[in-house]
């Protein structure tokens, strides 16, 4: 049996060699290594996929955010309102631009902000709101930009960890992660469902004025080379990343099959354990699953990860400590309201092994390793 991981990257990239290595040798036989041909090609495929009007590419995922943040011209003391059980490159990004970060519950079920939070944290300083997608579930975005309109505020999803879902809404129209909101961000970071072979990010919108600044500050503020506009910074996806992207964007549908065929067989085994939740699928919202992640009740959660590693199975905590009490924002002097839900995750949630890879006999013996702990 092979090796289990986290995110097998090796085997994929076996599954798609031919295409990755002709891809990556023609650009290196171009030497158009930045903004090079595929490039272009890659953005307009990720566009037609997504239904999205402009896709502007950028370094990272991080990169998208402040990009977005900056172009929708966003002022330092505007308050931005995000989950505070996120990655921390979220509310970062707030910080580094000098905005101040408001945190917000998220849904037990879900793992995403929850609206009600959301409408009592708005204020007259409220300028913004970062939806993240976590896990590969969709937020209730139909609730988030009905409380954005009436308080005409923007709307930034972070996407990184669901490109490719979507949420219907109910009159029946359909719409992908990211290209609801005001501008979606993600990243390409290689364990993402959509990873490429470094860094990488990109930027949606449908909005013609919108994009335009967000290609002027992705390129230093220009639209026309030396003529500087606006204060911007230099955050570009290279060549080789984007021709590998190409590639993987055509397989993007049949890894979100393979992962949801791997959540399937968990959902079986953990069925009907009272100790275990597994992850909530809204009968609105696909889900791409970019992580497996288990509620446990009663369980101690450190012990479980223990137990996993001493079988060489890995299994992460996603995340630990939540942003409202990350030590970086201590200077910011926040006003938090409490935060039961948030707290409560970050004491019970861990995530198991998933990706493309996963086969049966690993998937037993991840199963079975988890089972042998809870019931025990």
């Amino acid at each position: 049996m092979r090796p289990l991981q986290m995110v097998d990257l090796k085997t994929q990239y076996t599954r798609i060699k031919p295409e990755i290595d002709r891809a990556v040798l023609d650009v290196l036989e171009s030497t158009a290594f930045i903004n090079g041909k595929p490039v272009q090609d890659f953005s307009g495929n990720l566009a037609r996929y997504l239904g999205a009007k402009h896709v502007i590419p950028c370094a990272n995922g991080t990169d998208a955010l402040q990009i977005a943040m900056m172009a929708l011209g966003l002022q330092p003391g505007d308050e931005v309102i995000t989950p505070s059980f996120t990655y921390i490159a979220t509310t970062e990004v707030v910080a580094l631009l000098k905005l101040k970060p408001v945190f917000v519950e998220v849904d037990p079920k879900t793992f995403c902000m929850d609206p009600e939070s959301l409408a009592k944290a708005i204020t007259p300083k409220t300028k913004a709101i970062v939806p993240v997608h976590l896990y590969g579930h969709v937020a209730p975005m139909e609730a988030i930009m009905k409380i954005a309109a009436e308080h005409d505020l923007y709307v930034i999803e972070d996407v990184a960890q669901a490109i490719g879902a979507s949420y219907t809404f109910s009159n029946g129209t359909t719409k992908k992660a990211g290209t609801i909101g005001t501008v979606g961000c993600t990243s390409f970071f290689p364990s993402k469902n959509l990873g490429c072979y470094g860094d990488g990010g990109a930027i949606f919108t449908d909005d013609d004025t919108l994009a335009l600044q967000l290609k002027m500050v992705a390129n230093h503020g220009q639209q026309k080379k030396y003529y500087h506009e606006v204060v911007g910074c230099n955050s570009r996806l290279d060549t080789v990343q984007a021709a590998v992207l190409d590639i993987k964007l055509r397989h993007l549908d049949d890894y979100i099959a393979a992962r949801n065929k791997a959540a399937d067989h968990y959902d079986q085994a953990f069925a009907g354990n009272p100790k275990i939740r597994t992850p909530y699928r809204a009968p609105n919202s696909t889900h791409v699953f970019h992580q497996y992640t288990l509620i446990l009740e009663g369980v101690d959660r450190d012990g479980l990860h223990q137990h996993l590693a001493s079988r060489d199975i890995p299994s992460m905590i996603y995340y630990p400590v939540p942003g409202h009490k990350q030590k970086m924002f201590e200077s910011f002097d926040l006003q938090v309201a409490a935060m039961p839900v948030t707290d409560w995750l970050t004491e019970r949630v861990i995530s198991l092994p998933m990706h493309t890879e996963l086969d049966e006999e690993q998937l037993n013996m991840i199963t079975t390793a988890v089972l042998e702990y809870v019931n025990k």
